[in-house]
């Protein structure tokens, strides 16, 4: 964000997991990217190949997964870091809504979301 904020960002591409009707789904803290993308006015593009395309399902359809709590709660798995008592949540994805997007990379090209469900869903 601080790079961003100070100039030295003039885009941010991003890959992908899944590709729904309204959103990408990718590692843990690619929507705070693309927030803080949108904040800063840098455009935000997510390459996707085509086969990550599952643009019949939108954000409910989609599960995301959660990892062992030790993960984060622990060091090596060895030293507990947090409190006893401490839930942990590890979500491995998260997911970056459409309107936060300024374009889709795909082998065929780039596409504004709009265009891209145009394309594939047509």
């Amino acid at each position: 964000g601080l790079l961003m904020r100070l100039g030295k960002v003039d885009k941010v591409i991003v890959g992908t997991d899944r590709v729904t009707s309204d959103a990408v789904f990718n590692k843990i803290g690619t929507y705070l990217v693309a927030l803080a993308a949108f904040d800063n006015n840098i455009p935000f593009y997510v390459a996707a190949p085509t086969s990550t395309l599952s643009l019949h399902e939108t954000i409910e359809d989609v599960t995301i997964e959660q990892r062992d709590s030790r993960e984060v709660g622990n060091i090596l798995g060895k030293v507990q870091i947090v409190p006893n008592g401490v839930e942990c949540l590890n979500y491995a994805f998260d997911f970056t809504p459409f309107r936060l997007v300024s374009g889709v990379i795909t082998e065929d090209g780039v596409f504004t979301p709009e265009e891209l469900l145009k394309k594939y869903t047509a």
